[in-house]
């Protein structure tokens, strides 16, 4: 199972000649995941009592095509490996009105203590969520659960 997000672009998300601007795609990825993990019932202030962080590690993207002003996209995330301090995402942003993929990355995102900043396990709420959206090729790919 895939998360989808749908979204449009705007002037503030493009340069001087309309091309949304590299970064803004990982911005837009961030969003993804984040309204996934609001699906699953679970927001940013509640992990933060629970003294949660949750910090990119490290994202390998591709640029392939440049999403426009005004173009709407479709903003895919899937979980490729799950661990008890980290996962793995795909993510793929799409142009809506031809389905053609304009970026794709994979990123690591990992669970940290707020006051340590040490790594620390996921939550079980969200470990069991995601597990939905696990496109794990194998089953020594899905770890630590």
């Amino acid at each position: 199972m895939v998360f989808s997000w749908p979204l449009r672009v705007y002037i503030e998300d493009t340069d001087y000649g309309g091309i949304v601007y590299y970064v803004n795609y990982l911005k837009f990825m961030e969003r993804a995941r984040t309204e996934l993990l609001r699906s699953l019932g679970i927001s940013q202030q509640q992990l933060a009592v629970q003294q949660r962080l949750f910090v990119v590690h490290k994202v390998d993207c591709q640029y392939k095509r440049p999403a426009l002003l005004d173009d709407e996209l479709i903003v895919e995330t899937a979980l490729k490996e799950q661990a008890a301090a980290r996962v793995v995402f795909q993510q793929k942003i799409i142009r809506a009105r031809d389905s053609v993929v304009l970026c794709q990355a994979e990123v690591q995102v990992a669970c940290v203590n707020s006051t340590s900043m040490k790594p620390c396990r996921w939550p079980s709420a969200i470990s069991a969520g995601l597990e939905k959206y696990c496109q794990c090729h194998s089953e020594g790919e899905k770890s630590a659960r």
